[in-house]
């Protein structure tokens, strides 16, 4: 018989928003402990910051600071203050509680008296080759174009946006600013987004497209050079010279495992009943990060709902 380990608090995830939320609890001595995630193809322990390079928009960081860095250090100030973590997934969970009961990888059985779910959201990828590697080495492919698209690398190049969303036209419009050209590659024959952002997009000398094309390669060795493409119309095939590759065409939220637990958006995220609240449907259970964020999706704007989870969560305890 599985022997239940009962928690305090149990902090599902690894990214910003995972880590502030334990550094909070953990100095407000809640013994928070932090079930991480494991290593899969395209998410890691960490979240998506372990695929940036640099970032420079973080606050406090004058000269920029790596994802990986920042996420070592982000848990090693939450082990500081006492933070327990283990690096396996949650398969599955009962938010009838409290105590809610949670189910890992590694085994485990798990009671807690509160949850913060901070599972983040796993970009979606063209899987096509060459585009993981150098989406992993740094390499100039990258799902965030906010994050990504100021540094150095990508100043003054051809940039390529994949996609034909609003998230995309946001992506094509403001690489403008740094790109000497954005070539749009869509699909379709027409775009998804927005009428308003479709004109601008139109209007701005800077921004090409290429309809009905898809790409089918990455290509370059320790950075991107050039994409194979194929016009799904004609079956023509062509390449494109490029400098750097940011893919748009959606997130998925880490929150499969959350069904009919707590209640989610149409799209996957968590739906949080009440405004700038981090309070799920289920009592006792808050939500953090990229898993309840389809709008923002930012380091900074991550860890301050951590910050807010872990807040809620203690003042919640503390009434319980």
């Amino acid at each position: 018989m599985t022997e239940i380990t009962r928690e305090k608090l149990i902090i599902i995830g690894s990214g910003p928003a995972a880590w502030t939320a334990a550094i909070y609890a953990s100095r407000a001595q809640l013994d928070p402990f932090v079930i991480e995630g494991s290593f899969h193809r395209t998410m890691v322990p960490g979240g998506q910051l372990m695929f940036t390079t640099e970032v420079e928009n973080y606050p406090g960081f004058p000269d920029g600071v790596t994802g990986q860095a920042m996420m070592e250090d982000f848990k090693k100030q939450a082990l500081r203050f006492g933070t327990r973590s283990v690096m396996e997934d949650v398969e599955r969970v009962d938010f009838s509680g409290p105590p809610h009961r949670l189910w890992t990888s590694g085994g485990a059985e798990l009671e807690a008296d509160a949850v913060i779910i901070a599972t983040g959201a796993n970009a979606r990828w063209l899987e096509v080759p060459g585009e993981e590697r150098l989406a992993q080495s740094g390499g100039g492919v990258s799902a965030c174009a906010v994050c990504d698209g100021a540094l150095p690398a990508f100043r003054d190049q051809v940039i390529a946006i994949v996609g034909g969303g609003d998230s995309a036209i946001e992506d094509a419009t403001y690489m403008t600013k740094f790109a000497s050209e954005v070539v749009v590659i869509h699909r379709r024959d027409e775009l998804r987004a927005s009428k308003i952002m479709q004109e601008r997009a139109f209007e701005n000398p800077k921004i090409r497209f290429l309809w009905n094309t898809v790409v089918t390669e990455v290509i370059g060795d320790e950075v991107i050079e050039k994409l194979k493409l194929e016009n799904r119309e004609t079956g023509e095939t062509s390449e494109l010279e490029v400098g750097g590759m940011f893919v748009a065409i959606g997130h998925t939220p880490n929150t499969g495992f959350l069904r009919g637990q707590v209640d989610l958006e149409p799209s996957g995220y968590i739906h949080l009943p009440s405004s700038w609240r981090t309070a799920t449907s289920a009592p006792g259970v808050y939500a953090a990060g990229d898993c309840m964020d389809d709008y923002y999706r930012q380091a900074v704007t991550a860890a301050g709902t951590g910050c807010m989870a872990a807040l809620e969560a203690e003042r919640w305890l503390s009434h319980g």
